[in-house]
């Protein structure tokens, strides 16, 4: 593919609810382009989109994919997105990388939660939309209702551009509002037809709607259509290119992506309607100082780029895509990564068309390309030109909030498993890991359980290493709530020399994490040579508490007594003292399990507050309040015990259909309720 200047190139996300066609959507203008020669169906699992094993056999997308075209003299950057909640983090670098977003909906089921995600997603970048009505061939495709609820949920800017016209049922012709031309897709073709008879009230229904779009676009035709003006055919046009652009009309486009209908005019319209990179791709970085820096998109400044996905296949190698906002990224050049500060040597550039490469002589100002093997970059770098060093913004992806336990069904595999792990966050950031020392366990994170399976799943494909998840456990801790004191004397004789240690140990409440330990003798009873090693003693205790084996916290040791022998004492004699009062005097002191909470903030639809209230009390919380967020959101704030959130994230999703999502941290250890505590301490013991 030729190099083009950033007036002709698009960078278009594909975004919207899962099922709606989007991977479709990119296939039949793939085909239609030329740059297929087939086109490829997600149930046949041979689409250029969906190319990883994964989404073969699921026959979904689960992550990112590029795919350019040309047409009519531009470049388009197709980057076709998950519309599965589970895969966020594809849609999150696809919105990263694009300056426009199309919102694929379904012509069946309408506006869906994941419609409304696109556009909250590219509203956060300032992006301009467009919808595309899909799969108008089905049966019970409902256009005209679809098109209603869009305007319900997003208002006057959404406007129609091409609409479908229904005979018998069929959606065989399709017209075009701007151009007011009807095209006649029933042998397959798009043949030019008469206007058909739409009835006056629906085309003064759609005339409205796109009026009502227009004068959303400056307050002088604002005034001009509420005074009663008609617009002229050119305030339209040139009102529809401006808002589309600017962000503040909303296009709408329609047709069937498997039977390649209405795709012409859609190609058309966007070429026509969406801004160029040179519109849209500039953005404001930061330099070294903090201060902010704007890079306008010109091929001859000094080059900047963004990483915005990765691919880390043991098999093809590493993969790191790049969006260059400035400059050109050329062959044999090095650029500066700003987060590691390393130097790295540009090899090969190469245009990535889903697994296919097809090298490029450089990448220039506002394109999308890949270079390979640049071992130490991770998505979110900016690599940029010494000369000018210059971080860009990363990608916000979705905090990982289903937590499991993994482990490996082959003993000894451990550290396999967590190279392996490490490998797949490179490509995947919204992978979350850690080795949890005190459970002894190792925690997989992820954005639900479809995530966490694909997961498994290239573990096993990829690196050899098979596991499986449990729920993980939750770090208790016990402590006590009065004090005691006690007598730990170690006397053994062996022949010879043999072993004594005395001690009078107090043990008390106090406010600390760790154990704090002080020495009241007098008159030498114990010598202070001893003393670390009673300290010693007792730390090396406290590790196991005397309910159910979890570790003490806010425990005060007082040494203020003890005997000696001369010949047969020793540091592991007083050592084993400390530790026998530790165990005769812990059960004395009143212990008490001592449970984790968190301090929960879940964001939710107000319809859903009270399902998320009484949840939130099901599970032993307390809700501490609630605030109103945006467009009909609230905040509520509780403080809920670990244990109980280890399928919260499940619920939330499926009561608020995925439009909620929370965040949750540790606050502090709160006396366990005794019914609870019970059982976890019978769990303990056995």
């Amino acid at each position: 593919m030729k190099p083009y200047s950033a007036k002709a190139i698009l960078n278009l996300a594909l975004a919207g609810h899962a099922g709606a066609g989007k991977t479709s959507i990119a296939e039949a203008m793939l085909k239609l382009a030329g740059a297929t020669d087939r086109l490829g169906k997600v149930s046949d699992g041979n689409t250029v989109c969906d190319c990883d094993p994964e989404e073969i056999r699921r026959k979904a997308s689960v992550s990112s994919a590029v795919a350019p075209l040309e047409w009519k003299g531009h470049k388009i950057n197709l980057l076709d997105a998950p519309g599965l909640f589970d895969f966020a983090g594809g849609a999150a670098e696809a919105v990263r990388a694009a300056d426009s977003v199309l919102i694929a909906v379904s012509g069946r089921d309408g506006v869906a939660v994941g419609t409304e995600k696109a556009v909250a997603a590219a509203d956060a970048r300032g992006l301009a939309k467009a919808f595309f009505v899909n799969g108008l061939c089905d049966e019970s495709a409902r256009f005209y209702r679809v098109f209603e609820d869009l305007k319900a949920c997003f208002g006057p800017a959404v406007c129609p551009v091409v609409v479908p016209y229904f005979e018998n049922g069929n959606a065989n012709v399709y017209i075009n509002l701007l151009e007011y031309k009807a095209y006649d897709y029933a042998n397959g073709a798009p043949v030019e037809v008469e206007m058909p008879d739409m009835g006056d009230h629906r085309l003064q229904g759609l005339r409205t709607a796109i009026c009502e779009a227009v004068a959303e676009t400056s307050d002088a035709l604002f005034d001009k259509y509420f005074s009663g003006e008609s617009f002229t055919p050119e305030e339209v046009i040139v009102g529809i290119s401006k808002g589309v652009k600017a962000g503040t009309i909303m296009p709408v486009f329609c047709g069937d992506a498997l039977l390649m209908r209405g795709m012409e005019q859609f190609l058309n319209g966007i070429t026509w309607l969406l801004p160029s990179a040179a519109e849209k791709a500039a953005e404001i970085g930061t330099d070294v100082n903090g201060e902010p820096v704007e890079l306008a998109v010109n091929e001859n400044a000094a080059a900047a780029a963004i990483c915005f996905k990765t691919i880390a296949d043991p098999f093809v190698g590493k993969i790191s895509f790049l969006k260059c906002v400035s400059g050109k990224v050329e062959p044999d050049s090095t650029l500066l990564d700003m987060r590691t500060g390393a130097a790295e040597h540009i090899g090969k550039v190469v245009l990535m068309r889903g697994k296919k490469q097809e090298e490029m002589p450089f990448l220039p100002a506002g394109d999308i390309g890949a270079l390979l093997k640049l071992s130490d970059v991770l998505t979110g770098d900016t690599l940029c030109a010494p000369a000018r060093r210059v971080t860009l913004d990363g990608i916000d992806y979705p905090a990982p909030s289903l937590r499991m336990a993994v482990i490996p069904k082959k003993k000894g595999e451990e550290d396999k498993l967590a190279q392996a792990i490490f490998r797949l966050m490179e490509e995947d950031p919204t992978i979350g890991y850690e080795n949890n020392t005190e459970t002894h366990e190792m925690v997989l994170s992820g954005l639900g359980e479809q995530h966490l399976d694909v997961v498994l799943s290239r573990l096993q494909s990829r690196y050899g290493v098979e596991a499986a998840l449990q729920t993980p456990r939750v770090p208790y801790r016990e402590t006590i709530r009065k004090a005691v004191k006690v007598q730990g004397r170690h006397k053994k004789q062996t022949g010879g020399h043999g072993q004594f240690g005395d001690v009078w140990i107090a043990f008390s409440p106090c406010d600390s994490e760790d154990l704090v330990f002080d020495e009241k003798v007098v008159g030498g009873s114990v010598p202070k040579g001893y003393f670390p090693a009673v300290e010693k003693g007792l730390r090396e205790s406290v590790e196991k508490g005397p309910l159910a084996g979890y570790p003490v916290v806010g425990l005060h040791a007082t040494l203020y007594d003890g005997s000696y022998h001369p010949v047969d004492s020793s540091e592991m004699a007083f050592k084993t003292a400390a530790a026998l009062a530790y165990k005769s005097g812990m059960p004395q002191a009143d212990p008490v399990l001592l449970e984790p909470i968190g301090t929960l903030q879940a964001q939710v639809p107000d319809n859903n507050m009270g399902d998320v209230m009484g949840e939130v009390n099901k599970r032993r919380g307390r809700v501490l309040g609630m605030e109103p967020a945006q467009n009909g959101y609230q905040i509520v704030t509780a403080e809920v015990p670990m244990a109980e959130m280890s399928d919260f994230s499940i619920f939330l999703r499926q009561v608020t259909q995925g439009r909620g999502s929370y965040t949750f941290a540790f606050a502090r250890y709160e006396p366990c309720p005794p019914q609870v505590a019970e059982k976890i301490i019978a769990v303990g013991r056995n």
